[in-house]
């Protein structure tokens, strides 16, 4: 006959039974979410870490592309500073290659008088 009882719970044990079942899930809950608010939180912290890395490479970035503008501007300068130097030379050979052949001209006009004069005569 014993084996025919039951015992059956009160309300209030049931009651009882369900909120510790909701507690416990809740506080499972609460754990997981602060987990991941740690992690959120972590994961901000990553990004911000990279956003500041990008950013110090970007500025890298700015001062390198300024340097080699700078270079570039002190580099065509250079070019055209030799570009002028060897126009000058040229221009230099020309005026004395102009003197030497104003000379020239002079002498065979001198000897062509010469020539003339001793053939005339």
């Amino acid at each position: 006959m014993e084996e025919y009882l039951q015992v059956i719970p009160s309300e209030l044990e049931i009651i009882k039974q369900y909120f510790e079942k909701r507690i416990s899930e809740l506080e499972k809950k609460i754990e997981q979410l602060e987990e991941k608010k740690m992690q959120l939180g972590l994961d901000v912290n990553v990004q911000k870490l990279e956003a500041e890395k990008m950013r110090k490479g970007k500025n890298k970035a700015d001062e390198d592309l300024d340097s080699l503008k700078t270079d570039y501007k002190k580099l065509r300068l250079s070019i055209r500073i030799d570009e002028l130097d060897a126009i000058e030379r040229d221009l230099l050979e020309s005026r004395n290659e102009k003197v030497g052949l104003r000379a020239r001209v002079a002498e065979l006009e001198w000897s062509l008088r010469q020539y003339r004069s001793r053939n005339y005569n």
